[in-house]
């Protein structure tokens, strides 16, 4: 199992686990839902919504992971870097740094 000191150890590696673009794109789409779910948890106060931005969210990764990219999603064995590293990759899809 890799052992990572810092996220700018991990991050590298996440890349790596996601060369696949469908994989990629996936998580974008994953993450813009999550998003819409977190807005409409504030808008309506109503914390339910936050399960549904985690669901999808992972659920949109897992496929991506699963059907596509052939392996098992760095949350299982790095659950907070992972979770980091998702919105680092999205940030870095938004700003072109990463092809969707």
């Amino acid at each position: 199992m890799n052992r990572f000191a810092t996220f700018s150890e991990f991050y590298p590696y996440y890349l790596g686990e996601h060369a696949n673009p469908i994989c990629r794109r996936l998580h974008f789409a994953g993450s813009c839902v999550a998003l819409g779910f977190l807005a409409a948890a504030i808008v309506t106060l109503n914390a339910w919504w936050l399960l549904a931005a985690l669901v999808s969210g992972y659920a949109f990764a897992w496929v991506g992971h699963f059907f596509f990219e052939h392996n098992r999603p760095a949350t299982f064995k790095h659950p907070l870097y992972s979770f980091a590293g998702d919105w680092v990759m999205f940030k870095d899809m938004l700003t072109g740094r990463i092809r969707f």
